[in-house]
C-alpha cells in the first residue's frame, strides 16, 4: 500500500513538473507512514514538507498542489492536508479488499519483497566455543540469528549462515585437560584437577567415550578415541569433535542449520593470521613497544591502541578476529552481520579498526553487529541457574525439553535483542492467551477448525464466491481486521531493515488479539452463503498471514491444538 501511495504522489509531482509549477530536480526521499489515529486517515506523507524548499513554495501550498494533481483512484476515499503540510490518505474499503485478494493469491509469498535484489549477505551467529553444551545465551543468539536470516531471505537477500568454531586457544586447552583428568579418574576439587577445568557431567561422558574407543562424526570426518590418557593432543581432537557433534544436534533440535562452519584453527594452519599481521605492518599502522607489536587503532576511532602480538609471544584474541573477517570480505560478502552476545561489545571497534587499517577498501561500519543481552531463566519465583549435565549453566536443550522448540524459539526472539530477557518457564508451558506463542498458534488452529466445520455442516467454502462477495464485509470489525492483516508486509520490511525480528512477534500477538475480537463479533458459519464465504475468505487471509509470520520466527503453525 505504501508503494501504491508513493507512486500516486510521484505521478502528481510529475504532473506539476510538466506544467512548470515546480522544478524538475526535486528530491523525492519522502516517507509514507501509517497514522497513529484513524482521525488522520490511514497513511500520512511528508512529501510537501520535504520538497517545499527546492520547490520554492510553502509546505501547505505545495501539499495543496500535489493533492490537486493526484490521479483518480478507487482505492483512495479522500485526502486531507494536516498541520504544517502533511498529506493524509484515507483509503476506501475497496483498497483493503484488494489487499485481501492479494493475500489469498500470493499465499506463502505474501509479505515477501525483492528489495535485497539477490545481493549476498553473510550472517554469523552462535559461534560457540566447542567446550560444552550450548547455554541459553547461545540459544538466544541462535533464535535471533536464524530469524534475521529468514527475514533477509524474505526480503530478497542471498543469505549465507555461518558458524565460527573457536577451536583454538586456552579454553580448548582447558577442555583437553579436563577430559584427561576425568579419564584418569580424577574428579573436580581433587588433587590433579586443572585449575580452570570444566566440571559438567558431559566431561565424564566425553572421557568415557574416549577411553571406550568410540568414533564420533563431526565436520565431515570421523574421530576415534585413542584410549591413551597421556596423548593430550588425541584427547583434544576427540573432545572437540564430540562437543561439536553435540552442539550440532542441539541446533538441529532447535531448527537451526548452517551453510558454513569455519574453524578458527584454519586461520593458523593456512597462514591467514600471519598474512594479516604482514599486511598491517606493510600498511604502516603498527609499531613496537616494550617488546610487543601494537596496532594504532586510535587512528580509526578506538580509545587506545591495542596489542596484537604480546611481548612473551602469541597473538591477542582480536587479531584472529580481524583475519577471519578478511576471509569474509575476500569471499565476496559486501554485507556481513554478526549476531553475538553483548560481552562482545568491546571487540566491535577493534575489529572494525583493524579492518580499516588494512587499507583493503572495506567500508566503515563493516561488519554490522546485532548484540543480544543475557537471559535469566525463571521457574515460579526462583531463578534457574544450574544444569546437572552442564555443571554451571542452563542449556538450550534444558529449555527445549521443558517447553518445546516452538516456545523456546518464540520467547528467545520475541524481545528486542539488546533488552534483558527473562524466560518464564511456567508461562511458556501455559496453554492459554497469557502465553503469546500459544495464543498466536491457536489463532491458526482455530481457523483450520472452522474450515473443518464447513464439511460437518454439509457446506464447502467457495473461495471464488467469497472473493466476489467481499463487499459483504462491511462492519467496523471487518474493516479493523482487514487493516490489521494489511500491515504485515510493512512489518516484515521494517523488521528486516532494522534487524529486529521481535517486531514480527509483537505484530503477530496484536494480530491474534484482533482476530479473536473479530471472530467473537462475526459469525462465519451462517446460512447466507455469500456472507459465509466472504467471512471465511477474511479468516483464511488471517491464517495465511499468521503462518507466514510464524515461519519467519521458525515456529510451527499447527492445524489443531
Amino acid at each position: 500500500m505504501k508503494d501504491f501511495l508513493r507512486d500516486q504522489l510521484l505521478q502528481a509531482l510529475a504532473a506539476l513538473q510538466r506544467n512548470g509549477s515546480v522544478p524538475a530536480d526535486i528530491p523525492t526521499g519522502f516517507v509514507i507512514e501509517r497514522t497513529r489515529s484513524k482521525e488522520h486517515g490511514d497513511f500520512a506523507a511528508n512529501a510537501a514538507l520535504l520538497m517545499s524548499k527546492p520547490a520554492g513554495m510553502k509546505p501547505r501550498d505545495l501539499a495543496q498542489a500535489l493533492v490537486g494533481a493526484l490521479p483518480a483512484s478507487a482505492q483512495v476515499a479522500k485526502v486531507e492536508i494536516a498541520g504544517p503540510g502533511f498529506i493524509n490518505f484515507f483509503l476506501s474499503p475497496a483498497a483493503y479488499r484488494a489487499e485481501l485478494r492479494q493475500i489469498l493469491e500470493l499465499d506463502q509469498a505474501y509479505g515477501r519483497n525483492a528489495s535485497g535484489e539477490n545481493r549476498k549477505v553473510q550472517i554469523e551467529f552462535v559461534s560457540a566455543n566447542p567446550t560444552g553444551p550450548l547455554h541459553v545465551g547461545h540459544g538466544r543468539g541462535a533464535a535471533v540469528g536464524d530469524c534475521l536470516a529468514r527475514l533477509l531471505q524474505a526480503t530478497g537477500w542471498d543469505v549465507t549462515r555461518e558458524f565460527y568454531y573457536n577451536d583454538a586457544g586456552q579454553q580448548i586447552a582447558n577442555l583437553a585437560l579436563s577430559v584427561q583428568a576425568r579419564a584418569r579418574g580424577i574428579v573436580p576439587d581433587q588433587d590433579g584437577w586443572p585449575a580452570d577445568g570444566y566440571r559438567g557431567d558431559y566431561i565424564t561422558e566425553v572421557a568415557r567415550a574416549y577411553m571406550a574407543g568410540e568414533t564420533v562424526h563431526a565436520d565431515g570426518q570421523d574421530v576415534t578415541g585413542a584410549k591413551d590418557t597421556d596423548d593430550l593432543e588425541a584427547i583434544r581432537r576427540f573432545a572437540v569433535a564430540a562437543l561439536r557433534r553435540e552442539q550440532d544436534l542441539d541446533l538441529r533440535a532447535f531448527g537451526v542449520e548452517f551453510d558454513v562452519y569455519y574453524l578458527e584453527s584454519s586461520l593458523y594452519t593456512e597462514g591467514k593470521v600471519e598474512e594479516t599481521v604482514a599486511q598491517l605492518v606493510a600498511a604502516g599502522h603498527t609499531y613496537e613497544q616494550d617488546g610487543a607489536l601494537w596496532l594504532r587503532t586510535t587512528e580509526f576511532g578506538d580509545d587506545k591502541d591495542r596489542v596484537m602480538r604480546k611481548a612473551q609471544g602469541g597473538y591477542t584474541y582480536f587479531l584472529p578476529d580481524i583475519a577471519y573477517h578478511v576471509t569474509k570480505w575476500q569471499r565476496g560478502f559486501g554485507r556481513v552481520i554478526n549476531e553475538q552476545g553483548a560481552d562482545h561489545h568491546s571487540t566491535v571497534m577493534r575489529v572494525r579498526a583493524g579492518l580499516q587499517a588494512l587499507d583493503m577498501g572495506i567500508p566503515k561500519g563493516w561488519p554490522e553487529y546485532v548484540l543480544h543481552q543475557m537471559v535469566t531463566v525463571m521457574r515460579g519465583d526462583e531463578e534457574v541457574k544450574l544444569s546437572k549435565r552442564a555443571g554451571s549453566y542452563v542449556t538450550v536443550r534444558d529449555l527445549i525439553d521443558e517447553v518445546g522448540r516452538d516456545a523456546t524459539r518464540w520467547f528467545l526472539a520475541a524481545r528486542k535483542a539488546d533488552s534483558q530477557l527473562t524466560f518464564d518457564i511456567d508461562l511458556a508451558r501455559t496453554r492459554n492467551r497469557e502465553n503469546p506463542v500459544y495464543y498466536v498458534q491457536y489463532t491458526h488452529a482455530r481457523i483450520c477448525r472452522v474450515r473443518d466445520r464447513f464439511a460437518e455442516q454439509g457446506w464447502s467454502w467457495n473461495r471464488d464466491n467469497g472473493l466476489a462477495s467481499l463487499d459483504r464485509l462491511d462492519t467496523v470489525y471487518d474493516q479493523d481486521m482487514m487493516v490489521a492483516i494489511a500491515r504485515f508486509p510493512e512489518v516484515v520490511d521494517l523488521a528486516a531493515r532494522n534487524l529486529e525480528p521481535h517486531l514480527v512477534a509483537t505484530y503477530l500477538t496484536e494480530l491474534a488479539a484482533a482476530f479473536h475480537t473479530w471472530y467473537d463479533n462475526s459469525h462465519i458459519l451462517v446460512e447466507d452463503a455469500d456472507l459465509r464465504d466472504a467471512r471465511f475468505a477474511l479468516a483464511d487471509a488471517v491464517r495465511t498471514v499468521v503462518a507466514n509470520g510464524l515461519d519467519l520466527l521458525g515456529v510451527s503453525a499447527p492445524d489443531s491444538m
